[in-house]
């Protein structure tokens, strides 16, 4: 493949917008789920492992193939690849709609999440090979990364909305037409493209490592309160991840085209990128996740109400998103990463002392608070990050921070998870506690990182 002439200043941006369009599906699908959790409990009969399972499924899966999905792109056809995750993405939402079983629902959020890896990676890959210009790319990239953030803020929203007045299988039959608009779209406006005429070789044994790592360390955290943390089952899985782990350095270590290139971690700037990415989504789905349960089992909202209850996280998303992208295209990443680390830090500590009666005041300065770090995150983290690589390698680039994003997803949902599963409804504010605590932390995280962020050697 080779890379296509400079298209028109309208079709790249028409190109960005088409590939915003499957991200914004991608980052709904991560969290529209969360506030429809209760209502698919009641319909399928599953407890709350299980509904963790239905969450995380989705987000292991993607994080899992990411980084062989960019690869793949730029051996084969980024263009292609993308539309056969569309396809993937859109057949297994309808499974997921008409899943008669929990076992079901999960089987199919497993597929739906391989389709996603195909799209995340790959979508950014296209927008770089588009935008030449490194201050056009720089302007695309805010974009991007503006509208993944702020699907992943308005999942909820959406989720509580159609929950109102149509059942839970609504959340994945509205992937359907938006799927077919991005295949249709894809098909007139996106240009092939990819990494030249020596695209990187797929590493088997590196994607078999990393399955086996996040697996096994998400796997014992959802299942630990269950087996119990210190249970033979538990030890074997504590080993197993960390002989997963071990070898999975090695293997990677050695090859000449790995998976993951660990040299790139040497880095600080690009460390620091991909440990803020996965700070900053840890924080928000511990953050989806905990309120999603205590606005509606502790306080008894319907799914609308406390979907709109997140709408604050969204606005804030929403508005400080594109001023992040403008802040780090004039002054760098480190404004930027300084203001999300202040306000994830200030809306965190906001609810460590939650209670069943906590005022709604309160619940809603801290979730504007938290929507607003989000916002301020994502654009320097990601320019940062894929500004650390070659340009033939742009889909495995996009590729590493979408791992570390959607790793810290499936992290902050077991993590979460595991606070409350064995609580009941008037026991969960208490029991959350820690999880707030632990949003502050990885806001506070994020002050290390834009320390660092200006440290390519």
């Amino acid at each position: 493949m080779t890379v296509q002439p400079l298209l028109s200043a309208r079709r790249r941006w028409t190109v960005l917008a088409v590939c915003c369009l499957s991200m914004f599906l991608v980052g709904l699908d991560t969290t529209i789920v969360n506030v429809g959790l209760p209502a698919i409990g009641r319909g399928l009969d599953v407890g709350m492992r299980g509904l963790e399972w239905i969450v995380d499924a989705y987000t292991l899966v993607m994080a899992a193939l990411l980084i062989s999905s960019g690869a793949l792109a730029d051996r084969f056809g980024r263009r292609r690849v993308f539309q056969c995750g569309l396809a993937v993405f859109g057949v297994a939402s309808l499974v997921c709609a008409l899943a008669p079983s929990a076992g079901v629902l999960i089987a199919a959020r497993a597929v739906q999440g391989a389709g996603a890896s195909m799209l995340s990676p790959v979508a950014l890959a296209i927008v770089v090979n588009a935008m030449p210009d490194p201050k056009e790319r720089a302007q695309a990239i805010g974009v991007w990364a503006s509208v993944f953030g702020l699907s992943m803020a308005a999942g909820p929203v959406t989720g509580g909305a159609l929950l109102a007045g149509l059942g839970w299988q609504s959340l994945f039959w509205v992937n359907v037409p938006v799927v077919v608009a991005a295949l249709v779209l894809s098909a007139v406006f996106v240009p092939e493209s990819g990494a030249g005429k020596q695209p990187r070789r797929l590493d088997v044994p590196g994607q078999v490592l990393l399955i086996v790592v996040i697996g096994a360390v998400v796997g014992v955290l959802i299942e630990g309160p269950r087996i119990g943390w210190t249970s033979p089952v538990a030890l074997a899985g504590y080993a197993g991840a960390a002989v997963a782990t071990v070898a999975f350095v090695r293997v990677e270590w050695r090859r000449r085209e790995p998976l993951m290139d660990l040299r790139l971690f040497g880095r600080p700037a690009f460390g620091g990128a991909v440990l803020g990415a996965v700070a900053v989504f840890v924080a928000l789905s511990v953050t989806l996740l905990l309120t999603t349960l205590y606005l509606q089992h502790t306080r008894g909202w319907a799914p609308l109400a406390a979907g709109m209850a997140t709408l604050p996280l969204a606005a804030g998303a929403a508005v400080c998103a594109p001023w992040s992208g403008r802040l780090t295209g004039s002054r760098g990443p480190r404004p930027p990463l300084l203001l999300a680390g202040g306000f994830i830090t200030a809306g965190g500590l906001c609810l460590t002392g939650l209670t069943p009666d906590t005022g709604v005041p309160l619940l809603l300065t801290a979730y504007a608070l938290i929507g607003i770090g989000f916002g301020f995150a994502n654009a320097p983290i990601t320019n940062t990050a894929v500004g650390g690589l070659p340009p033939a390698r742009a889909g495995v680039a996009g590729a590493i921070t979408s791992t570390a994003r959607q790793l810290g997803s499936a992290l902050g949902v077991a993590l979460a998870g595991g606070l409350v599963t064995t609580t009941g409804p008037e026991g969960i504010a208490h029991a959350s506690r820690p999880g707030w605590i632990l949003v502050a932390a990885c806001g506070a995280l994020l002050f290390l990182v834009a320390r660092v962020s200006g440290r390519n050697t």
